[in-house]
């Protein structure tokens, strides 16, 4: 009896103490959902190791999350035509209809497809994360080696269902080929996890919501595109949402029912002669509305960092709200002789603040921005509003016009920081006041008068009178200075330091 007691004692010591081991963490637990793709290292856009947060905080800013809900790469993927060597097709068509498939996969080799008809229709796929950030449910995906697309025509009917996506070591060439997609995180052209696109001469449309149609999501990417039309008409659908590296020459870029341009974190985007346009409506989950938008979500979506816009040429519409607005991020833009087209109910030329929205992008009363705004050969129609948790360094250089008044508004500021604005007006340059102003330095040598021609005063906070003026307005300052530094002044790059890989 003794003996069987003690077996007994024993064999429920051993499962106790499993059991208080699998619960300690002895048993390492599966990878979360929504953890960075497998080998994608932090360099190359993606958050840093251990989950990001969950949504909202991954919203894109025009209303819709980028999936539904976080997810895990797939280990392999279901596909209509499934190739991974030199081949070529033409003058075929391939549909897909099954739940969350690609069409066309390619995993390896050189493929050309050609002159074909490429469809997707799926009622009961998911779309979600597993779409955005990997290319499940695209009409067209590489994960490796190359696929090219020519005179083709690729139509989704699927949530999740992109046009084209590359993603990881998948490269894509596109050229003269219409893209038309009808439902959620349905992008046009997408890379995501360092894939690279290459587009020539594209119409692109898409429907959805969460559906740009110039499109990159988690683990960045490349994108270069020459020519071309792209539109995107869902809420919280941009013309061109970037968490990558994006070059664009040459195209009509539209958003029906968003700002026309989102960049997420340390990524760049580059316009060359083109046509953006953007229409957001007025959500009362944001704070104001806007046409541009560099941020940082905090999803885990995008590094953090610097993110940078240029945009040399072509014009930009904002068919509602403010154009340039900068929040909760360290960001760089580039202007250069864009013709610009403000909305009636322009709330600002450039907003740089903090934010109190209900996605929470950083802590409320901290999360301003820290922004370099150059405009090169530029009109700038509007306010510039900044607060005392931000830094922008604003340069009004070559000929361009600021025609607005500069303001502190500590509507997002919380508490208050030490945070500054200073303008830099170059001796071809001006700006026309038009409003009391206040900033924390001047350092220029260019005209400041408001509309009517008349010098406006530029006075010190402790009373000090720097230019006496017979202009209604004054501009407050800490500092002036009548002498111009350029020193930290951007430069835009040219296209053609771009085009090298589309002919490949």
């Amino acid at each position: 009896m003794k003996r069987i007691l003690s077996l007994f004692l024993t064999l429920l010591l051993i499962v106790t103490s499993a059991a208080s081991f699998a619960e300690a963490g002895g048993t390492p637990p599966a990878s979360a959902d929504g953890g960075a793709p497998a080998g994608d290292p932090q360099a190359d856009g993606q958050a840093p190791a251990g989950d990001p947060p969950s949504m909202p905080d991954g919203e894109m800013p025009g209303g819709m999350p980028p999936g539904g809900g976080q997810s895990a790469q797939p280990e392999q993927y279901d596909a209509v035509l499934n190739l991974s060597e030199d081949t070529t097709h033409s003058d075929d068509a391939i549909a897909s209809t099954g739940v969350d498939e690609n069409a066309v996969l390619v995993t390896n080799g050189d493929v050309t497809l050609e002159n074909m008809e490429i469809s997707r229709v799926s009622q009961e796929s998911t779309g979600g994360d597993t779409s955005s950030f990997y290319g499940v449910g695209a009409a067209v995906l590489t994960t490796g080696g190359t696929v090219r697309v020519n005179g083709s025509t690729i139509t989704t009917d699927a949530a999740g269902g992109a046009g084209v996506f590359a993603y990881g070591d998948g490269v894509a060439y596109v050229s003269d080929t219409t893209i038309t997609t009808a439902q959620n995180t349905s992008g046009g052209i997408h890379v995501a996890g360092g894939g690279t696109l290459y587009a020539s001469n594209l119409t692109v449309e898409t429907q959805g919501e969460s559906a740009a149609a110039i499109r990159s999501d988690r683990g960045s990417g490349t994108m270069v595109v020459d020519g071309g039309t792209y539109v995107s008409n869902g809420v919280g659908s941009p013309a061109v949402y970037v968490t990558a590296d994006i070059s664009i020459h040459d195209a009509d870029l539209i958003a029906a029912g968003s700002e026309a341009l989102c960049l997420e974190g340390l990524n760049t985007v580059r316009l060359y002669d083109c046509n953006l346009t953007g229409n957001m409506d007025d959500l009362s989950q944001n704070d104001n509305t806007w046409t541009v938008i560099l941020y940082q979500s905090m999803s885990g979506d995008s590094q953090i960092g610097e993110g940078r816009m240029e945009m040399v040429g072509g014009t930009l519409t904002s068919q509602n709200g403010g154009l340039f607005y900068t929040t909760n991020t360290e960001s760089e833009f580039v202007i250069s002789g864009v013709a610009i087209d403000a909305s009636e109910d322009c709330e600002y030329f450039l907003r740089c603040t903090g934010n109190a929205n209900e996605r929470g992008w950083g802590a409320s009363g901290q999360n301003g921005a820290d922004c370099t705004f150059t405009a090169i050969a530029q009109d700038m129609p509007g306010d510039i509003l900044w607060d005392s948790i931000s830094t922008l360094n604003l340069y009004v250089t070559e000929g361009s016009t600021l025609t607005g008044a500069i303001i502190d508004d500590e509507s997002c500021a919380g508490e208050g920081g030490d945070g500054t604005c200073s303008l830099y007006l170059d001796a071809a340059s001006a700006w026309v006041v038009t409003g009391d102003s206040v900033l924390t330095a001047i350092a220029g040598e260019g005209t400041i008068t408001d509309v009517d021609g008349h010098t406006v005063t530029i006075a010190g906070q402790d009373g000090t009178v720097f230019v006496q003026g017979d202009s209604p307005y004054t501009v407050t300052v800490l500092e002036y200075s009548d002498h111009y530094d350029g020193t930290g002044a951007g430069s835009a790059s040219a296209w053609s330091e771009h085009t090298g890989a589309l002919d490949a």
